[in-house]
C-alpha cells in the first residue's frame, strides 16, 4: 500500500509541475515521447497597478550575438515573451507577436527570450518568423528564473508587459490570443 502511495505522490508531483505550455527536460530539448505539455489558455490576467510588482533586471546576449536588456527600455511598455523552437504552441503564437509587435511599434517594445533550446534551431525560428525585435538567448533558463513567482520557470510559452514603472503589469501563461494581447498592451500602453 506505501509503492501506491508514493506512486500517487510522484504523478502528481508531475502533472502539476508545469503550468501552461511545453515543459523540455534539463539539457534543453524534449525527448520523444515528453508529454509534459499542459495547456494554458493564452488569456492575460491583468494586475491592478498597486499589486504589480517591479520586474527583474532581464539583460542577456540575442541570437544575432548583440545585447539586449529592459533596462534599455525604461519608460516604455515591454512585451516580454518566452519561447523556445522546439514548442508547438511557441509557433503558433509567432505570428500573433509579429503582428501586435508590428502595430504598436514606437509605444511598445517586444523582447524574446528563447528558453532551454538550441541556438541553431532558434536562429532558424526567427530567420523564418521574422519577427522584427531581439530575441535573448537563454539556454539555462536563467532569465526565466528571475521571474519565479510569476512565471513557472518550465511554462512556455508565456508573455508579460512590464509597465513603463518596469512593474509586471500584466501576464499570460500558453499561447497568447490576437485581440487579449492587443487589447492588454494598448491599455497598459496608454495608462
Amino acid at each position: 500500500m506505501r509503492a501506491k502511495s508514493v506512486s500517487l505522490v510522484l504523478l502528481a508531483a508531475l502533472v502539476t509541475g508545469g503550468a501552461a505550455g511545453c515543459a523540455g527536460n534539463q539539457g534543453g530539448q524534449p525527448q520523444a515521447g515528453d508529454t509534459r505539455f499542459v495547456p494554458g489558455d493564452g488569456k492575460m490576467q491583468v494586475f491592478d497597478a498597486a499589486d504589480r510588482r517591479p520586474a527583474p533586471a532581464v539583460e542577456g546576449t540575442t541570437l544575432d550575438g548583440g545585447k539586449a536588456s529592459l533596462a534599455e527600455h525604461k519608460g516604455k511598455v515591454v512585451v516580454l515573451n518566452f519561447w523556445a523552437s522546439w514548442c508547438g504552441p511557441c509557433r503558433a503564437e509567432a505570428p500573433v507577436l509579429k503582428e501586435v509587435a508590428a502595430k504598436t511599434k514606437g509605444g511598445v517594445q517586444f523582447l524574446g527570450v528563447d528558453f532551454k533550446d538550441r541556438q541553431a534551431d532558434a536562429v532558424a525560428f526567427e530567420r523564418t518568423e521574422q519577427t522584427g525585435y531581439p530575441h535573448i538567448f537563454d539556454q539555462p533558463g536563467k532569465v526565466a528564473l528571475a521571474f519565479q513567482g510569476t512565471v513557472p520557470p518550465a511554462a512556455i510559452p508565456s508573455t508579460l508587459i512590464i509597465d513603463k514603472q518596469g512593474r509586471i503589469a500584466a501576464r499570460a501563461l500558453g499561447a497568447v490570443k490576437y485581440t487579449d494581447l492587443m487589447t492588454t498592451v494598448t491599455k497598459v500602453r496608454d495608462e
